[in-house]
């Protein structure tokens, strides 16, 4: 996936009513059914309008886009190594790839099997990212890195990838997002947590797919969600219930394995 994207679904069900000639009463119609995909918490009116906080992306011939390509050249030279492995590891935004990818930083195993509260809360908040994202990106239209100058990119290139704009980065908005939950509930592993919010928005900066500023802006987006939600009593609920669950689960955890040190350490390592 190039860039954070949620799929909305809705689902509209006809309703029906048996008339008869004879018969002057209406068969009352059956209820809508209830959708089984989970939604958002934010509504068109209570989302944080980025494209009104955030600041304007590089213009093209900057200094600041000269900085930005001048990164993306030297992040080329990462292929092959194993923070380009962690880069392409960190493509997936699902919410239980995410929760994998974060169980090093939280020091327990986490699924969304094993945390269905977390898993419910996340895959909410994660509806209200994409959308929030895709509209901002819309706005600026900003041209990935790599389409301004050729380099080599940690995924396959693709017509929909060169297709979504680059500013702001929906994935460092998302794993930023997701660093300011998870270090609320277990603020004992805040650090580890944050980093690896970081280092999973830089991901995209050694993959080559965004530029250093979209990644900067994505954290300052993903911030300004996090607090809109706040505000949010559904949010509040299911972050509580989400804590308690996180707990429960890190009370009876076994120890994480040794090869969570490099993981971390990467995490630790800023790339710009």
């Amino acid at each position: 996936m190039s860039s954070l994207k949620s799929i909305l679904i809705i689902t509209a069900m006809g309703l029906s009513g048996a008339a008869s000639a004879q018969v002057a009463q209406t068969t009352p119609a059956p209820a809508p059914a209830r959708s089984a995909f989970p939604t958002g918490y934010l509504t068109p009116e209570t989302w944080p309008d980025a494209a009104k906080i955030l600041p304007l992306p590089p213009t093209t011939g900057s200094a600041r886009e000269a900085v930005d390509q001048g990164v993306f050249r030297a992040t080329r030279a990462l292929e092959g190594t194993p923070r380009w492995a962690m880069a392409q590891a960190d493509v997936p935004t699902m919410p239980d790839a995410m929760l994998k990818g974060f169980s090093c930083a939280v020091g327990l195993e986490l699924s969304a099997q094993a945390a269905p509260k977390l898993n419910t809360l996340l895959s909410r908040t994660a509806i209200d990212t994409g959308r929030q994202v895709s509209a901002v990106k819309d706005v600026f239209k900003r041209k990935r890195p790599y389409l301004i100058e050729a380099g080599k990119i940690c995924v396959p290139p693709s017509v929909l990838l060169d297709a979504s704009p680059d500013y702001p980065s929906g994935h460092s908005t998302w794993g930023w997002s997701m660093s300011l939950i998870l270090a609320e509930l277990a603020p004992d592993r805040a650090t580890a947590i944050l980093n690896r919010g970081r280092a999973f928005g830089e991901s995209r900066v050694v993959c080559g797919v965004h530029s250093p500023s979209a990644v900067e802006a994505g954290r300052t987006n993903g911030a300004s969600l996090i607090a809109t939600l706040h505000g949010q009593a559904a949010f509040r609920a299911d972050l509580e219930a989400a804590r308690e669950e996180l707990a429960a689960l890190r009370a009876k955890a076994a120890p994480m394995a040794a090869s969570c040190a490099a993981t971390l350490a990467l995490d630790a390592q800023a790339v710009f």
